[in-house]
């Protein structure tokens, strides 16, 4: 553990494409410095080692006497084993999303880090968007009544250990409960598998208690990016576009317009003020603060289980569309 008064000493597990990230935003954060990083690649961890002037090991056991928190940026496969050790080795722990494979994993740690009294914090990065952050200071956010994602990337050969849903939908979808807070009774789901042996497109209709209804669209096999969500309420549309770093607001205004003819009301549109951030390292300096009892982590293990659940009966659904369709 840390022994630099307050400074707290980060470690990171797991030093590939995201996991470099991590060490850097550790080595370069007030009152945090980088104990060490761990990879199964000996030349990969020796790599950010250099860069970063801090220690690499192989096996990521050996950090955990000399860190107080870390990062686990590993194969989800591994995260549920992984993150299980080092709560038990008193280590608080923020585990890159999806935080494990099945919901009884997720249990499991959510229990073990509130037995082991330690911060269990899961990746869900687009929390800390600044599109996002820009609706949430706004106060616009109301009752949402339809939600409209759409997250579509050309492929990139990272993440296909998982499929598509919990790539890249699980992002709209913590993002939806986020923002819907209510509970999700129904889910339809079809997807398709296309190069890489995993669902590659998938898409989603979740219906609330509440009445809200969010249709989610994700590919990883798109000729462009597109990462945009819509937010209808009875007052608003509100459109927020993460490429663009936009968040575009129509609501009803003063007076009337003409269209083809037509009297209707007013629409106006803005655009809110979207202060440019580091999704990352504000979602570390996040974590870090909650490990220093400041506040409740932004996402927590319940929140990580929350968006797995959804996830999971969505993978479900398909599942049970494709087997229809071989038949």
């Amino acid at each position: 553990m840390s022994a630099m008064g307050n400074v707290l000493a980060a470690g990171v597990i797991g030093v590939g494409y995201l996991g470099r990230f991590h060490a850097q935003k550790y080595a370069r954060m007030p009152g945090v410095r980088l104990g060490g990083v761990a990879d199964l690649n000996p030349e990969r961890a020796r790599r950010v080692a250099e860069e970063l002037g801090v220690a690499a090991v192989a096996d990521f056991q050996a950090l955990l006497s000399e860190v107080d928190l870390v990062s686990v940026v590993t194969p989800t496969q591994s995260h549920a084993a992984v993150v299980e050790a080092c709560l038990l080795a008193g280590v608080h722990v923020m585990v890159e999303k999806p935080m494990t494979v099945t919901l009884e994993e997720a249990r499991t740690l959510i229990e073990l880090a509130e037995r082991q009294q330690r911060v269990l914090q899961v990746g869900h990065i687009k929390r800390f968007h600044p599109t996002v952050r820009a609706l949430q200071a706004s106060g616009l956010l109301g009752e949402p009544r339809f939600i409209e994602c759409h997250r579509l990337a050309p492929f990139k050969n990272r993440a296909l250990d998982v499929d598509v849903v919990l790539d890249l939908m699980i992002h709209d979808v913590d993002l939806i409960l986020h923002f819907v807070r209510s509970r999700v009774v129904d889910v339809e789901a079809v997807g398709a598998e296309v190069v890489t042996g995993r669902v590659d497109i998938a898409h989603a209709r979740l219906k609330f208690a509440n009445g809200c209804i969010a249709h989610v669209a994700a590919s990883r096999l798109a000729h462009e990016a597109r990462r945009q969500t819509r937010i209808f309420q009875t007052d608003a549309m509100i459109e927020l576009d993460f490429s663009e770093q936009t968040v575009m607001v129509r609501r009803r205004g003063p007076g009337e317009m003409v269209l083809d003819g037509v009297r209707l009301p007013a629409i106006v549109e803005s655009r809110l003020p979207v202060p440019r951030n580091d999704p990352l390292e504000e979602e570390l300096r996040s974590f870090v603060g909650a490990v220093r009892g400041e506040h409740p982590p932004e996402v927590s293990g319940s929140d990580g289980y929350a968006a797995l659940e959804v996830v999971t009966a969505i993978r479900r659904e398909i599942d049970a569309f494709t087997r229809d369709i071989r038949v």
